[in-house]
């Protein structure tokens, strides 16, 4: 909760915006991508720029994208105050131990490190936003990540015990969903109207904070046909209808449920910002379809704005000079966007708003 209400406080009255950048996992793409984005036009004028890693790391970035990372490093004293382009020198792991390609203990270690610190600073008030580079979670859970993925590991470290979950984005489409990183036979007994309304609300908080004035959103069905008027199954009848009325009374402009091959059909066309799906791949699949080297994940409900290309580590082409970085790029300017509605917000609401209460926690990004 401390580290919560710092960085709600710390966030307000912010003018440029300052992002700190982790490399993601040494073995992959994450340093040549952080290098090929630090050269496109209008990145480091748009922010003020924290580069959090090892020196070597970034330099075999700039390396592997064949172009040049100019780094002015500075001390963990300076970073309250840093300006333009910045570098903070970590020790988190050895340049012999950097196996490109490979999972190890030691990428791991580092990966972790690297995000820990970049909490931290945002905790401080020394960055508005974060964006890493792909991590492996297989690498992360060798070093100890106890938690299900980085997101909930990261509400952890926050000391955040309020509603949150990945959100995926592609160009003015965002997608949430009500169970995630659970096995298929297990995701008709986990859908509620809890779970539903938690799924809409979230999506709507972050695409009006994305700018977004009265953003319109989808939920798919999760039987063919809509279930059919219940010849195959009831969910839409019994759960996700109610649901969606009771949003509806709240006026949260959604509808549905919609046939879940059809909705993303309404998506492309541009008839809606969101859609929520009931579980992992009935988004998954169809939003990368759309778009697979434009994605971001954002880290939905956390108290800062957090986020990441939505593509992995890409072990088949590392230190190739191959990886895209557009994914990237998009994660960069969503989140400048997102770090500027956040500190005006955070200004506002520190004035008027009782969710600021003392022991309320459920404050969302």
């Amino acid at each position: 909760m401390l580290k919560q209400r710092q960085l709600e406080e710390n966030f307000i009255a912010m003018s440029r915006q300052k992002i700190a950048i982790v490399p993601g996992d040494p073995s992959g793409i994450g340093p040549e991508i952080v290098a090929k984005l630090l050269t496109q036009d209008g990145v480091k004028d748009a922010a003020d720029i924290l580069l959090i890693g090892d020196s070597h790391l970034w330099e075999r970035g700039a390396k592997q994208a064949n172009t040049e990372i100019e780094l002015a490093t500075i001390t963990e004293d300076q970073t309250a105050h840093f300006t333009g382009c910045a570098h903070l020198n970590m020790h988190s792991i050895d340049p012999k131990d950097v196996k490109v390609a490979k999972v190890t203990v030691a990428s791991g270690t580092s990966a972790l490190r690297c995000l820990d610190k970049a909490m931290d600073l945002a905790v401080a008030g020394h960055v508005d936003c974060i964006l890493f580079a792909p991590f492996n979670k297989a690498a992360m859970t060798s070093a100890g990540l106890k938690a299900e993925d980085e997101h909930r590991y990261m509400a952890r470290y926050l000391g955040f015990r309020g509603y949150h979950s990945e959100i995926n984005v592609l160009d003015d489409l965002m997608t949430t969903r009500v169970t995630s990183h659970i096995g298929l036979k297990d995701v008709a007994a986990n859908i509620d109207e809890q779970g539903i309304l938690r799924a809409v609300q979230l999506a709507e908080q972050t695409l009006r904070r994305a700018g977004k004035t009265r953003p319109s959103i989808a939920v798919a069905a999760l039987n063919p046909h809509a279930g059919d008027n219940g010849k195959f199954g009831r969910e839409e009848i019994d759960i996700i209808e109610p649901a969606i009325r009771f949003c509806q009374s709240k006026q949260i402009n959604v509808s549905g449920p919609w046939p879940s091959d059809t909705v993303f059909l309404k998506a492309k066309r541009g008839e809606v910002d969101a859609v929520v799906t009931m579980y992992h791949d009935q988004g998954q699949i169809a939003i990368k379809l759309l778009g697979f080297e434009r994605g971001v994940t954002v880290a939905g409900g956390l108290p800062l704005p957090i986020a990441t290309p939505a593509h992995g580590t890409a072990f088949d082409i590392a230190g190739q000079n191959q990886a895209n970085a557009s994914a990237i790029r998009q994660a960069f300017d969503l989140l400048l966007r997102m770090a500027k509605t956040h500190s005006e917000t955070s200004e506002r609401r520190s004035k008027s708003d009782p969710i600021y209460a003392e022991g309320n926690n459920s404050v969302t990004w």
